[in-house]
This record gives C-alpha cells, structure tokens and sequence, in this order.
C-alpha cells in the first residue's frame, strides 16, 4: 500500500473512532474511565466474564455472519484461550516524563471464534458501570503478538505503537520488534530503551495530547480521551488501525487490518 491511500485509510479509522458507539444487548457502552495501571487477576477474570456474556455472543453471531460467510444462527461464537492484557505507547513516555512506562494499558482482549473459524479480539475495558465489551476487532493480533513477546522477550510489555502498527516487546532496558513495520523502526536487533524514547519523541512529541496537532485531530496523533457523551472505543489512540468500517445492526466499529500472513515476522 503507497503511503498516501495508507494515511488516508488512517484517517478514516480516526474519523470512525471520535464517534463509534458499541451496542450490546441495546445499551450503547458506558463513559469511559482511565484503565488500571496493570491487569490483575481480579480484573482480567471480570474482563473475561464480560466479553463471555450472553449479550456478547449474540452480538459476535451477527458480527461474524455480517458478510454471509455463516449464517446467523450457524456462528455459533465461542470464547478460546487466555484473556490478555494490551498496551500502547504511553503519551508520558513520549513526553518524557520521569518514571513513566513504555506502554499503559489500554484494554484487554478476548479472543472469539466462530463455527466456520473466523476469528476476532474482544476488546474489554473499565467504564464507569464496571467492564464492558468498547470494540471488536477482526483477527488475532492481539493474541499472536502477545505470544512471540512471551517467546522473544520473557517477562516483557508486548506492546503497539498505533501510529505506525508496529508491535514490540519491552523489558530490560531493550526494545525488540514483533513484526516488519517495527523491524523497519528499530532494526532487527532492536534498540534500547533510551533510543526508543528518542525515535518517539521526535516522531510525535508534538501530537501529545493539548498540541496544535491534536486539536485538529489529525490521524496519528495521540487522541483525548473520549467525552462520556461519545461512547467511543476507551483508550483508542488516532490511527489505530488501517482501516474501518461501522458495522449496520450491531453497531460495532470494526478495524480491518492487513492480512496477518503479510505481516508475520
């Protein structure tokens, strides 16, 4: 994909973001509220009883039969493997500001599966009324990449930077790529943590959020959170994908991302 249908793909994520509302079972999604620091086994078990529900289910039924490859009732949606945390980028890390982590929690993700073998991410987070399923996303990277982190870097934040796609395991004092677009940041070996935080500073220390940049709401920048009045996607920073689509019926935003075969390291 040439870099200008990219960035403007972007944008349409970013647009489709501000003002996505999550319905399940009727109920638009909750306002949102600044996540946990760190995913406990108290919160990763409520998060999972929510993405679990029977409300849920009903909804990945029409979101997994939305283009007619399985009918309504045939999807049959199930709940596999483990509930894991995601982080992104931290605005403070970009900023520069003491003490502050590479990534903050941004969600959690559940993964679901239908009859037929399509999969998708439940993403689940904290909102003023308990946790509740803000987006579902098409595919498996949260669970894949959380994997290889595991495998590459034990004990380290895996971790996305939006802006780019790019996922990455930190731990150490190193930062190592998941996959191609962070291996074009960083390089195979990766780099440190100090060299890091200077590529993304330079990169978007003047998108952090009250910037000129921000205000405008230009794709790739780091958004605000969410009025209450929005029911948008908790946590999301623009850019956060590589295209969208609202889902009719369900109202759900989707994010369409690249063909996972593309992008496996």
């Amino acid at each position: 994909m040439t870099p200008a249908p990219r960035a403007a793909r972007r944008a349409a994520v970013a647009a489709l973001a501000a003002t996505a509302v999550l319905t399940l079972g009727g109920q638009a999604a909750a306002a949102p509220v600044p996540q946990p620091r760190t995913a406990t086994a108290e919160t990763t078990a409520q998060a999972r009883e929510a993405a679990a529900a029977p409300e849920t289910l009903a909804t990945l039924s029409r979101f997994f039969s939305r283009e007619g490859k399985v009918s309504l009732t045939a999807a049959q949606p199930r709940i596999e493997g483990e509930t894991v945390p995601v982080h992104h980028l931290s605005p403070d890390f970009v900023a520069g500001k003491s003490g502050a982590d590479v990534a903050r929690l941004e969600f959690l993700a559940t993964k679901a599966v239908s009859s037929d073998g399509q999969q998708a991410a439940l993403w689940t987070a904290k909102t003023e009324t308990g946790w509740q399923v803000v987006n579902i996303a098409t595919g498996d990277d949260e669970f894949r990449y959380a994997g290889l982190g595991a495998a590459r870097l034990p004990g380290g934040t895996v971790f996305r930077e939006p802006q780019t796609d790019a996922w990455y395991v930190a731990a150490g004092g190193r930062v190592l790529p998941l996959d191609e677009d962070a291996e074009r940041a960083v390089g195979a070996g990766g780099t440190s943590l100090a060299a890091y935080r200077v590529r993304v500073t330079q990169a978007y220390g003047d998108k952090l959020p009250g910037s000129a940049y921000a205000r405008r709401g230009a794709a790739g920048g780091f958004a605000e959170p969410a009025p209450p009045a929005s029911g948008a996607p908790v946590g999301l920073l623009a850019g956060a994908g590589a295209g969208a689509l609202a889902l009719a019926g369900a109202g759900v935003l989707v994010l369409r991302r690249r063909s996972p075969a593309a992008r496996r390291p």
